[in-house]
């Protein structure tokens, strides 16, 4: 095939999202015979998507020179503008700030910029906004929405309402960050935004409706971008965040089985390329690995997503409590409170006010409520709503109010059913049936008990089961500590008691103990029989 030919075939593909077979021909095209300018800035733009950043930025600084070469300055600033941006994603922020400038100084010599004048100005305030200045932000994002609305370019309005959406939200004007949340969504599913943008406006999106306790915009926004990766099969980039994405509401769902594959695919896809889901795919890993009680994973899995940057919480305090070491979860919490912005600190409380109730420190965990009752006035939802209701359940039977505390856990299971979150629906009659305890009324309290320990079961939520049986004062087989448990999910594999000893850094000796531990509490007699057991109870 000519290199002419060679090169149609690339557009074309590009043309189609078929990018693996446009990657292929243009980079092919460009190793035998060089592309010009324009080609480069869509090899850039392919490379991008196939997840090869360093190619596309390779490609992008060509495309600028080629464009500086040829006299178009327009081209040679919109180049330079896509480099401070994607060099932002990179983590490049030093570069990023050199390109910005050369992008502002082209656009600054011509008489004529349009709307790459506002276009260029991205990178600087995406930049502002990345510093902690939210309010100068805004007020850039404002500006270069105007010049985009002033020449009709609905692009670059739907990437700057992103911007501007995100500088909103960290202002406290949640509301009205949404809103421009909302209207760029509606642009990205009518078609009107590129390729990248449509990856990147996306997944953050999404990831602010779930941290605003916004399931319905999730719910909706993750439909959006699920369909547009299904119309891109040879997609890297942003498939892995997109299976994370999904992992996090299986989860909430109680599809525990499809949230670990969609947690898996999500890792598949990061190591195949998918830069972008370095912390999204491990930190769901390990969200599930936790409410199941493979503490060893969960730990593991939250320490990969902490090298990204981002700090992995509020899971990995979570997991802290939930195996005994409540003094840090305590103390990481707290830390990670303190140097959130509003937006994200909201998102914490939850964990805030059950930590600090097991803690006993009655005042931190009333404090987090009322603040989270406040989100709620401001920005309600209905899953905010569940969420405060279980809370102040939780710190009502802490602070020896268990009738106001009934009525709260009530109405708190009542919510997630209605959110079809079975999962925490349970753990709210879990609170319910506290609550009875403490009234006297135990025959009442085994019945919420009953109940909640089927979702358990039926979940494999190993943690949250043992903690029941505890309360129901029932150490029966079928009880296992979450030490147990890992070690059974190990046994089913095939492993023997030394390799199952390396894994969880255990001696060969503990193992055998947790092994004849599990095998009573069970009453098993064999491996086979622990392995048909494990299976099917959820467990692997």
């Amino acid at each position: 095939m000519t290199s002419s030919s060679a090169l149609d075939a690339g557009r074309a593909a590009a043309a189609d999202r078929r990018w693996a077979d446009a990657y292929e021909r243009l980079a092919g095209v460009d190793a035998s015979d060089g592309l010009g300018a324009s080609e480069l800035d869509l090899l850039a733009t392919v490379a991008l998507l196939r997840g090869e950043p360093q190619a596309s930025v390779d490609a992008l600084t060509r495309a600028y020179e080629a464009h500086l070469a040829a006299d178009d300055t327009a081209g040679a600033a919109h180049s330079a503008g896509w480099l401070a941006l994607n060099l932002i994603e990179l983590g490049d922020f030093t570069r990023s700030v050199a390109w910005a400038a050369r992008a502002m100084r082209l656009a600054g010599n011509m008489a004529e910029p349009g709307a790459l004048a506002g276009f260029v100005r991205l990178a600087p305030a995406v930049a502002q906004l990345g510093s902690g200045n939210p309010a100068e932000a805004r007020l850039e994002f404002e500006q270069v929405l105007a010049i985009a609305e002033r020449h009709g370019d609905r692009e670059l309005a739907a990437i700057t309402r992103i911007g501007l959406g995100k500088a909103l939200i960290e202002v406290d004007a949640i509301a009205e960050g949404f809103e421009c949340f909302d209207a760029l969504m509606t642009a990205v599913a009518a078609g009107e935004v590129e390729p990248v943008p449509t990856g990147v406006v996306s997944c953050a999106v999404i990831s602010d409706a779930i941290m605003a306790f916004d399931l319905e915009r999730a719910t909706e926004w993750t439909r959006v971008l699920d369909r547009w990766c299904r119309d891109q099969p040879e997609l890297v980039t942003f498939s892995g965040q997109r299976h994370a994405l999904d992992a996090c509401l299986l989860l909430l769902r109680g599809a525990w089985a499809e949230a670990s594959t969609a947690a898996e695919l999500a890792l598949s896809r990061f190591r195949t390329g998918d830069y972008r889901a370095v912390y999204g795919a491990p930190y769901y890993h390990a969200e599930l690995a936790r409410l199941r009680g493979a503490f060893h994973s969960a730990e593991e899995s939250y320490r990969r997503a902490g090298e990204s940057g981002w700090e992995p919480q509020p899971g990995l305090s979570l997991l802290h409590l939930a195996a005994g070491r409540t003094d840090r979860a305590q103390e990481e919490i707290r830390r990670s409170v303190a140097g959130a912005d509003p937006f994200t600190r909201r998102f914490l409380l939850p964990a805030v006010v059950e930590i600090e109730v097991a803690a006993g420190d009655l005042g931190a965990a009333r404090h987090a409520v009322d603040e989270l009752r406040e989100a709620g006035r401001s920005t309600p939802t209905p899953m905010l709503a569940a969420t405060v209701a279980a809370a102040e359940g939780r710190v009502l039977l802490a602070e020896g109010n268990p009738a106001a505390a009934l009525d709260a856990a009530h109405a708190a299971a009542d919510a997630w059913k209605a959110l079809a979150a079975p999962y925490e629906r349970a753990r709210s009659v879990v609170s319910a049936g506290r609550a009875l305890l403490e009234l006297g009324d135990r025959d009442a309290a085994l019945a919420e008990f009953k109940g909640a320990r089927e979702v358990f079961v039926a979940l494999g939520a190993a943690p949250a089961l043992a903690e029941l049986e505890d309360l129901m004062g029932d150490r029966r087989a079928g009880v296992l500590t979450p030490r147990e448990v890992e070690v059974l999910r190990l046994v089913s594999t095939g492993l023997t008691n030394r390799a199952i000893g390396t894994r969880l850094s255990l001696s060969e000796k503990t193992v055998a103990r947790h092994i004849a531990n599990i095998f009573g509490k069970l009453e098993l007699s064999s491996r086979a029989a622990a392995t048909a057991y494990a299976y099917e109870n959820g467990l692997v």
